[in-house]
């Protein structure tokens, strides 16, 4: 038996659809599997974590020990990819000290504010990055490892830091291979 789940044990997860060739590891946590989709030629690796309106492309590989938290949308477009440790977050609490932090607040008590994630065609996002609220990485784009991603990219460029800042531009040399 290997780590991930089988096509029978696929369909009793709940998932809101999912296509051909979908591996996800079994030591994964899927939250609220109804309002997961998953497209085709899709690789979760161990200790991810899923929970939330999150919908998966086509041919993209989320690596070991990502966490993606789509209370307000994540949205990872055809061949893009996560390296391990990357974080997504479409919803943060408010630091500023007028508000309670956490999900076991009393309602009126916190300040919940953020927006869909974009993660659009053959982007990729390196190892221990954590991607804010609201934020569209534009095709092709690349995030460098340990980055904070707290604004929008630019298409085919390379972007590294905590915050992120714009490196080079991106060579597209691999849409000759789709």
């Amino acid at each position: 038996m290997n780590s991930f789940y089988t096509e029978k044990e696929l369909a009793e997860l709940g998932l809101k659809k999912y296509g051909k060739s979908v591996l996800i590891s079994r030591k994964s946590s899927i939250f609220a599997p109804e309002s997961i989709s998953i497209g085709e030629n899709v690789r979760i690796d161990d200790f991810c974590v899923l929970s939330g309106d999150i919908t998966i492309g086509s041919h993209i590989h989320i690596a070991a020990y990502c966490g993606l938290f789509g209370s307000m949308g994540i949205e990872l477009h055809d061949f893009s990819g996560l390296s391990s440790r990357v974080t997504i977050y479409s919803a943060m609490d408010d630091f500023s000290g007028n508000y309670l932090v956490g999900p076991n607040q009393k309602e009126g008590t916190t300040n919940v504010q953020g927006g869909l994630v974009v993660v659009k065609r053959y982007a990729i996002i390196g190892t221990n990055t954590t991607v804010f609220p609201n934020i569209i990485i534009n095709e092709g784009a690349v995030i460098g490892a340990h980055s904070l991603v707290n604004r929008d990219v630019k298409e085919w460029s390379v972007n590294v830091g905590s915050p992120i800042r714009y490196l080079s531009d991106r060579e597209k040399g691999l849409l000759n291979l789709i």
